[in-house]
């Protein structure tokens, strides 16, 4: 096996939006073009018995919502793809956040109806810090929706993007005629049937289509043609170094549902997407080749219970360089703890199978006991390596917790301490009594907390709110038990630091001037 040749076919990326705009429903279509499955499920379908593939956790197929981010990986047009379904909802973007870290480029999907959301500004933003390179889908043209020419002005102004319309919807919802290709010089037909049974004509040197088609007779294709024209006139010009280097967003228009436009969407991504990069680590100037010999990854997630009935652990690595293969031995950074990886898992959602051979740029799991946290650099050789860490979020609700039934103490800590591993609920234990407390940054992650206890774990539990706080991390050296009070609640997290839970910002400007040479610090 060539290195390079392998790395080179490697495409990783995720499907950022906000909640409802389309997102899983596009993955699905992404997978069936790709011959991963049969039947596309859709999200909305909740009384069809036919799911998303990769919405596979109960609670995620009753509320018709993705809460986790999976990982797919396919085969499409020689290159190997792996793709990161993000959840949408903003309780839970903290895991997208760490998601986007681990991948290459990311797709974009906007409802067309609604145009861009707050929840998809704030995840765009990290694509930007990272310079990974965007490519925009605008969903749901089977509906009537926005003029494509307000969404693209919109694009580029909130997002302060420039964007490049590789092709051009003519008409939309019940009057949807197809697409006016600008990038493959064609016109792609919703109603092959009524155009003599053809999916895609060629425009000619003037831009138009030439003979006898139905689709012609309307006042639609007119209008296309109008718009094609000012679009090539003033439009930004398309630039596949800019694309690579996130300063120009191509945009693709289309229906997921119907999937219309996915596969020419695809097609152009697979060509302009990046390969796997060099990756920097914290020793200044040290960067990780894709092609280096010696295997090296961080875990940027992990997932309890994806296999109930083995209430396994998964951690999910992105493999920054060289090969990995079943039963090699690698090292944990942060521990200096030698581990042999056996049983390591690729995605297909909630299928699996075994992986033998793995190159960078590839999502593997690895069956965890404990070992592994979220951060945690792998690798192999002599020399130790470190990724930069990982973003956390500072949560801002929090809730006491503790078990219904004094008699199941051991599944309710069990599941506590596995959940917690995931990284969207944040752990803390009072620092006198040890009651436990969990922190989040939005109310849907208590409740699905809460539901995964009961069903997971088989422990329920009450919980009762202590609204909203604000946690100031502090040093053992300058912390004194006795600066607790009702308003600064004294704590210890995970790891067992110090951290208070200010009641309000006025409790800490209050905490600060009576303690002014002590020291706060917060997360992201």
């Amino acid at each position: 096996m060539n290195l390079t040749q392998e790395v080179a076919k490697r495409r990783t990326f995720a499907i950022i939006s906000h909640p409802d705009a389309g997102k899983t429903t596009i993955t699905e279509q992404l997978l069936l073009y790709s011959g991963a499955i049969r039947q596309a499920g859709t999200v909305k379908g909740k009384k069809s018995g036919k799911f998303a593939k990769s919405d596979w956790m109960k609670i995620e197929q009753q509320r018709g919502i993705s809460v986790t981010s999976s990982v797919m990986q396919v085969d499409y047009d020689g290159y190997q793809i792996n793709l990161v379904d993000t959840p949408g909802h903003e309780d839970f973007s903290e895991d997208t956040y760490r998601t986007l870290m681990a991948v290459d480029a990311a797709v974009m999907v906007i409802d067309s109806g609604k145009g861009i959301e707050p929840q998809t500004k704030k995840l765009f933003q990290v694509c930007r810090m990272r310079g990974i390179p965007i490519f925009t889908f605008m969903n749901k043209l089977d509906r009537d929706g926005r003029e494509p020419m307000d969404l693209v002005a919109e694009l580029e102004e909130v997002l302060d993007i420039d964007a490049y319309a590789m092709n051009w919807p003519m008409g939309m919802g019940k009057q949807f005629l197809g697409l006016y290709d600008f990038y493959n010089n064609r016109v792609e037909l919703t109603h092959p049937e009524e155009n003599g049974g053809n999916d895609f004509l060629p425009l000619n040197e003037d831009g138009e289509v030439e003979g006898d088609f139905k689709f012609k007779e309307s006042s639609i294709y007119t209008e296309a043609l109008e718009n094609a024209e000012l679009m090539r006139e003033a439009g930004n010009d398309f630039d596949a170094e800019a694309i690579a280097a996130g300063e120009l967003t191509p945009v693709f228009f289309g229906s997921a549902l119907t999937g219309f436009g996915v596969q020419t969407f695809l097609d152009a991504f697979v060509d302009f997407a990046p390969a796997p990069s060099a990756v920097d680590t914290v020793d200044e100037g040290e960067e990780v080749e894709p092609t280096d010999t010696e295997l090296t990854g961080f875990i940027f997630k992990i997932q309890a219970n994806m296999d109930p009935r083995h209430r396994d652990r998964i951690a999910f690595v992105r493999i920054v360089s060289g090969t990995f293969e079943e039963g090699m031995d690698v090292k944990v950074t942060r521990t200096d703890k030698k581990i042999k990886l056996n049983n390591t898992t690729r995605f297909m959602a909630d299928s699996r199978e075994n992986v033998e051979k793995a190159v960078a740029g590839d999502i593997i799991g690895l069956y965890d006991t404990g070992n592994f946290q979220i951060g945690d650099t792998i690798y192999t050789g002599k020399k130790a390596v470190a990724f930069p860490p990982l973003p956390q979020f500072t949560p801002e609700l929090f809730m006491k917790v503790s078990p219904k039934n004094v008699m199941k103490q051991k599944s309710f800590h069990k599941g506590m301490q596995q959940l917690v591993q995931e990284g969207a609920i944040q752990l803390y234990r009072t620092w006198h009594s040890e009651e436990y407390i969990i922190g989040a940054v939005g109310q849907l992650q208590f409740e699905v907390f809460q539901y995964r206890l009961l069903n997971e774990y088989n422990s329920e539990v009450d919980m009762s709110p202590m609204g909203n706080k604000i946690a100031r991390w502090i040093s053992e050296e300058e912390l004194d038990p006795k600066m607790s009070s009702s308003r600064n609640l004294l704590c210890k997290d995970i790891h067992g630091n110090p951290v208070f839970l200010f009641e309000n910002n006025f409790a800490v400007n209050w905490f600060q001037g009576k303690y002014p040479d002590v020291h706060l610090e917060t997360l992201l």
